[in-house]
C-alpha cells in the first residue's frame, strides 16, 4: 500500500497546520495531492505505513527531527541560474552602474538572496558582479533559506549537468566551473564570496543589513497576506534608503505597501525603498 493512501481529512488538516506553523507556507485545501506526493517518501523513509501514521508520530514526538523533515519536504526549492534574465539585465544595465558610482568611495556593495534554495541565484549574481569588473570590491553577499538540506548543497557549490544546463551560459560554465566527477563545481573565488545561513523569513530581520539590493523572488506567493506584509515591512528595514527589492515576476501584482516605490525598467519591475 502507498504511504499516501487513505489520508484522512483530519490528518490532512493536521499536516496543513503543521506546515504553516513551521514555515508560514499555506497549503490550500485543494492541494492534498501535493502533500501526498511530497510527504509520502518521508513516511516511507521513516518506516511508517501511511501519512496517517506519520501524523500520529509527529503528535507523539514533539521536537523530533521528523518535524523539520516534514516542513522541508513541503518547501518549494525550484531555482536555476539567471532565472528571469530580464531582471539580471535590468540590474546590470540600470541599477548596478548607478550603485557602483555612488559607492566608489567605499567600494563596497551588499546583497541578500532570501529564500536562496540551492544557491543558483546568489552565485549568478556573484558571477555577474565579477564580470562587471568588481573583483577588487568588497562584495557582501548573504544567502539564506529555511531548509538546512538545500543550504548544505548550496554551500558545496556542486551542481549536476542538468542544473548547469538551466540558464547558465557555456562561457560562464567554462570560466567559473570545473568538472568534479559527474558534477560541476564552482571555483573557490565565486563560492567564497557568498555566505549561506539558515533563516526563517517570518523572524525579525533587525540584525540583517543594511543591503543595497534584496532578492526575495518567487516565495511570497506561498504565504498568506498578513505574513507577506510583515515580511515586506521587515525587508524594508534592512535596505539602505533608496535600496532595491527584487521580487519574482509572478509576484508583480501583490500589494507591496507605501514604503516602496515601483520602478519599471524595460520589462522588469523593481521596488525602491522610500
Amino acid at each position: 500500500m502507498s504511504a499516501a493512501a487513505g489520508l484522512s481529512p483530519e490528518s490532512f488538516g493536521f499536516l496543513r497546520q503543521h506546515v504553516y506553523d513551521g514555515s508560514g507556507i499555506v497549503v490550500r485545501s485543494e492541494q492534498q495531492y501535493l502533500v501526498e506526493a511530497r510527504l509520502g517518501p518521508v513516511a516511507r523513509e521513516s518506516g511508517l505505513e501511511s501519512l496517517n501514521h506519520l501524523c500520529e508520530t509527529l503528535r507523539a514526538t514533539p521536537g523530533s527531527p521528523l518535524h523539520s523533515r516534514v516542513v522541508e519536504a513541503m518547501t518549494t526549492n525550484e531555482t536555476y541560474f539567471f532565472r528571469e534574465p530580464v531582471q539580471y539585465e535590468a540590474l546590470k544595465n540600470s541599477i548596478l552602474p548607478d550603485l557602483i558610482r555612488n559607492r566608489e568611495a567605499t567600494r563596497k556593495l551588499s546583497f541578500w538572496s532570501a529564500a536562496s534554495s540551492t544557491g543558483q541565484e546568489a552565485y549568478s549574481l556573484t558571477m555577474m558582479l565579477l564580470e562587471m569588473g568588481l573583483r577588487e570590491w568588497n562584495l557582501d553577499i548573504l544567502a539564506t533559506d529555511l531548509c538546512l538540506r538545500v543550504l548544505d548543497r548550496a554551500a558545496s557549490g556542486r551542481f549536476s549537468q542538468l542544473e548547469v544546463n538551466r540558464g547558465l551560459a557555456v562561457t560562464y560554465l567554462l570560466k567559473y566551473f570545473r568538472r568534479a566527477g559527474v558534477e560541476w563545481e564552482l571555483n573557490p573565488e565565486v563560492r567564497g564570496r557568498v555566505r549561506f545561513q539558515p533563516f526563517d523569513l517570518r523572524a525579525s530581520m533587525r540584525s540583517k543589513g543594511p543591503f543595497d539590493i534584496v532578492f526575495c523572488r518567487n516565495v511570497l506567493i506561498y504565504f498568506d497576506m498578513p505574513t507577506r506584509q510583515a515580511i515586506l515591512k521587515e525587508i524594508h528595514a534592512t535596505l539602505f534608503k533608496g535600496g532595491f527589492l527584487v521580487l519574482g515576476t509572478a509576484e508583480g501584482g501583490l500589494p507591496i505597501g507605501e514604503c516602496y516605490e515601483r520602478q519599471n525598467l524595460g520589462s522588469s519591475v523593481i521596488y525602491v525603498a522610500r
